[in-house]
């Protein structure tokens, strides 16, 4: 029997996602220090629904229903929301 996981996957898509956009050339001048992305990360997940799994096959799944163009388009305008707000306001 498989051990119970409990993992948001929406977190996992929205962190690999600021990892990718942080790192590229438009976001250059934006502080990447781990205050800034776990800032970033808070206010993103803040304004996108929460997708919990208990299992790897849920997992799977949840990354497929996820995983298309459309919604890591709109996950993307809420992440690029969320840098410009912290950027403006940084808390360190």
């Amino acid at each position: 029997m498989e051990k119970p996981i409990l993992v948001n996957v929406m977190e996992e898509i929205v962190r690999s996602l600021v990892m990718v956009l942080m790192r590229g050339s438009e976001y250059q001048m934006i502080c990447k220090c781990p205050k800034c992305e776990a800032d970033i990360m808070a206010l993103t997940l803040n304004s996108v629904p929460s997708h919990y799994v208990t299992s790897s096959f849920g997992r799977e799944a949840a990354y497929e229903q996820l995983n298309t163009k459309e919604n890591l388009e709109w996950i993307n305008k809420r992440i690029i929301r969320a840098i410009h707000v912290v950027s403006k306001y940084p808390k360190h």
